[in-house]
């Protein structure tokens, strides 16, 4: 399912709804990402992939149909490797990814900026990943200390980013 973010409320119109939801359903990330993408604001069905310091699995997704999706990646807030860098934001531009969401760091400041896609990373660093098709796609990660699982919506923009377990 695509979807056009302009159609989604804000982040704080979301809060303000559901400010009262301890259900878990309704899920707010805690603020230390920072802003790479080419788009500022960005929503989508989740899909999931949970590495270390291995971006195999990353370039797969981002290389297949995204669908308006956003990948989230629980790269366990390393810091020492970069987990996308321009070449994966270009594939997830051009395969109609809505954001990526990196529980780590990201590289290539200036071609994240020029992709046409949402980036939310902890931060830059201009190390790759070494390549050993180790990871797991397609299941629940945690960001930040924020469970997030495949399937569930994403909505960021320039005052956060939530989830919920459905389309709000």
């Amino acid at each position: 399912m695509t979807a056009d973010f302009a159609s989604f409320p804000s982040t704080c119109d979301l809060c303000d709804v559901h400010k009262a939801d301890d259900s878990g359903a309704f899920r707010v990330l805690p603020p230390v990402m920072h802003s790479y993408g080419g788009l500022a604001a960005f929503a989508g069905e989740v899909r999931t992939v949970r590495c270390f310091e291995d971006n195999s699995l990353v370039k797969a997704a981002v290389e297949a149909a995204g669908h308006g999706r956003v990948l989230v990646v629980d790269g366990g807030a390393s810091l020492r490797r970069a987990l996308v860098g321009g070449n994966l934001a270009a594939s997830a531009a051009r395969n109609g990814w809505a954001g990526i969401v990196v529980n780590g760091c990201v590289r290539d400041v200036a071609e994240l900026a020029a992709a046409q896609v949402g980036i939310r990373a902890l931060g830059l660093v201009p190390l790759p990943t070494e390549k050993r098709g180790e990871g797991q796609s397609g299941v629940a990660v945690q960001v930040q200390g924020v469970w997030v699982r495949p399937g569930d919506w994403l909505y960021a923009d320039a005052d956060g980013i939530v989830v919920s377990d459905r389309p709000l």
